[in-house]
């Protein structure tokens, strides 16, 4: 089954993000979302390379945002699409039924479609503003997940729900009350001095009511 947690890398630069990343995989995380936007096919293959080697050497599960053909080509464990990217079953006919496809999520009907067309998983958010991403689609809240989980149920519509975009370590009991399976979060990594510790917390409010 996923992890209920899921980083996705921050850093302008290869360096600034194989150190996030690493720190992040360090401090026990382990699924990595590797997100390098506006970068040259060289750049993005050389951080994609080396961040495989280090998801391997940790056993990490690693998604290449929104670059399916880096991901097929490196052979990542999966890809995550954007609303604008390439469509999900498009990217299933290439990447084959092995793989990971996970896709975001602003409406009940991004997510029929999203699993109309077999995504595994589902970035839902925002969940209230953030600056990491540009063209923010309409902030959710906590009502927001409430609502569209409820509809997921009452239509008998299975598939993990991560939730997204500005998510703070008080968040996430509120945040998993909705019905949510899991949270991706990205800068409550990156900006934590204390890594382990923050991981080891969330993912303590992450697991409180799963039976083992």
């Amino acid at each position: 089954m996923y992890n209920k947690l899921q980083y996705i890398s921050q850093g302008n630069t290869i360096e600034e993000q194989l150190y996030n990343i690493h720190q992040a995989l360090d401090a026990g995380c382990d699924w990595i979302q590797m997100r390098f936007k506006n970068q040259t096919e060289k750049n993005s293959f050389k951080l994609a390379e080396a961040v495989k080697l280090l998801c391997e050497e940790y056993l990490a599960a690693f998604i290449v945002n929104d670059n399916l053909h880096l991901a097929q080509q490196i052979n990542a464990d999966g890809v995550h699409l954007g609303l604008t990217d390439m469509k999900i079953d498009e990217a299933r006919a290439i990447l084959g039924t092995t793989k990971i496809i996970g896709g975001t999520a602003n409406t009940f009907e991004d997510i029929q479609n999203h699993v109309k067309n077999s995504c595994d998983y589902i970035g839902l958010g925002p969940f209230r503003f953030t600056n990491t991403k540009e063209k923010l689609s309409p902030i959710l809240g906590l009502s927001g997940y409430f609502e569209i989980l409820q509809k997921l149920k009452k239509n008998k519509i299975e598939v993990p729900v991560y939730a997204i975009g500005g998510i703070t370590l008080k968040d996430v009991s509120p945040l998993m009350e909705t019905g949510i399976f899991g949270i991706a979060v990205s800068g409550i990594i990156t900006e934590s001095t204390e890594k382990k510790i923050l991981i080891q917390q969330l993912n303590e409010k992450l697991y409180a009511n799963v039976i083992v």
